[in-house]
């Protein structure tokens, strides 16, 4: 839910990141060696962030497919966690909220291009903002929680018409519809305006019209109490220390922005009625999906409550989360009947989309030559950082690129960087009738990237290293 509006913030990565694909052509891995990939990845990303626990879910052909837990959901008393527990997903919670106001369209009780005034006529300009510039982050209200902790005046209850006579009764930040900005500011105004439109409290609309005829009964609201006993608890940690159990935001705070709990596989339900397009009208999908565009026709990456992009030609809608404690990534695409959701419990990390991000290629393409490949990769550079090369894995072309000068500024560069910590295949996709691989290595002091392209035979035609930018 927390959420500053540049690239470079944590919360924007956690909250609209997308999850970026890389392609592979020989099938989807089978299911076991999915979990056995899928168990890997998530123990690496758990050791390496120090989360406690995670919780993921995954929709192949259209169903959801299967749901496991990892590690520790709770601390005292301690609890393995389990797919069945519930964790906050944040601002996932926003693409419900865009798809209630949907729904009200459907009814004739609103539409998207209604200003904001004709239920909220106090706010700044609420005459020439409209209802979909609330649901694409483009009104230019200011967002009240952009900061990625509980300041302490969040501690204390509030109401959502105290958070907009607070933060959208001052000046827009920008024209409406001239910019994107993320604001949880935007989506508070859509709850009251879908109250008043739907006349009941919105979790009750939420319920009726969305969790129940989707079976989704784990749902609950977070915005007045902490989950139950039963489920996992919010951790942060002070740089690198131990969890300790996250604050809890003061009752009012949530809202439509970012109130709502669920269990992975309620997740995994909802991807899948977005898969098969239930519950909403064809039209209504479409707008939901539909990247808006600004009055300079640049476009946003944004659709109403969700990003909308590409990536290596699979269409993503997705979105991420985070309140105090909780993070959270998932993933739909729409045209490949796949979709992928991560929950963790700890706020202020990226392991849930970096989960995401390493599971995804394997519901899509086979990964099962990355451990020979990562080997032989890993092969190659420890005799390039002698200065030798074993010219039969390689082509004329890729040979040629080796030459003694070559070989001796591998070695004189190389070399001193002593034996990599981690060696990782992050990307493999076809090309000019080649395969590329892209590995990224770590080094105790720096890291670097590995570009690699082999033929159908498997000689190489191409293997450069690079300096890793980022």
């Amino acid at each position: 839910m927390k959420h500053p509006a540049t690239a470079i913030c944590l919360a924007l990565f956690l909250s609209v990141r997308a999850v970026s694909i890389p392609a592979a052509p020989t099938g989807p891995a089978s299911s076991a060696d999915l979990r056995n990939s899928v168990d890997r990845i998530v123990g690496e990303v758990l050791a390496a962030s120090g989360v406690s626990s995670a919780s993921v879910a995954i929709v192949r052909q259209g169903e959801p497919a299967w749901a496991r837990a990892y590690g520790i959901a709770r601390r005292e008393p301690r609890a393995a966690a389990s797919s069945g527990m519930r964790y906050a997903i944040g601002s996932i919670s926003k693409q419900f909220t865009a798809a209630a106001v949907l729904l009200l369209v459907e009814d004739h009780k609103l539409s998207l291009d209604d200003p904001v005034s004709r239920f909220l006529p106090s706010l700044t300009r609420s005459g020439e903002v409209t209802v979909r510039q609330l649901l694409s982050h483009t009104s230019g209200y200011q967002d009240y929680w952009p900061q990625d902790f509980v300041p302490p005046f969040m501690l204390e209850p509030t109401s959502a018409q105290g958070i907009l006579d607070r933060w959208a009764k001052k000046p827009l930040d920008f024209e409406p519809g001239s910019a994107w900005q993320y604001s949880n500011t935007n989506y508070v105004i859509a709850g009251l305006i879908i109250e008043q439109a739907g006349g009941m409290p919105l979790f009750q609309f939420l319920k009726t019209r969305l969790f129940a005829p989707l079976g989704m009964a784990s749902v609950a609201s977070i915005d007045s109490d902490r989950l139950g006993d039963t489920d996992s608890v919010g951790y942060l940690r002070y740089a690198l220390g131990p969890p300790r159990v996250a604050p809890k935001e003061g009752r009012g705070w949530l809202f439509a922005a970012g109130e709502l709990a669920m269990s992975a596989p309620d997740l995994a339900r909802w991807d899948t009625a977005v898969l098969e397009r239930r519950i909403l009208a064809p039209e209504s999908w479409r707008a939901m999906q539909t990247e808006v565009v600004l009055a300079n026709g640049l476009g946003t990456r944004y659709g109403l409550g969700v990003n909308v992009v590409s990536s290596d030609g699979h269409r993503i809608l997705s979105h991420g989360g985070e309140v105090s404690g909780f993070t959270a990534h998932n993933a739909v695409f729409p045209d490949d009947g796949v979709a992928i959701c991560v929950l963790v419990n700890q706020d202020a990390v990226g392991a849930s989309s970096t989960i995401a991000d390493r599971v995804a290629p394997l519901l899509f393409g086979g990964r099962a030559d990355v451990p020979g490949a990562e080997h032989r990769a890993a092969g190659i550079l420890r005799e390039l950082q002698h200065g030798r090369i074993d010219r039969a894995l390689f082509t004329e072309n890729g040979n040629s690129y080796f030459t003694a000068e070559a070989l001796r500024d591998f070695a004189s560069s190389l070399g001193p960087l002593g034996p990599p910590s981690k060696l990782r295949q992050t990307e493999r996709r076809e090309r000019g009738g080649m395969t590329f691989r892209r590995y990224e290595v770590t080094f105790p002091r720096r890291a670097v990237r590995i570009l690699e392209r082999s033929l159908p035979d498997g000689r190489i035609e191409q293997y450069l290293v690079a300096a890793k930018e980022e």
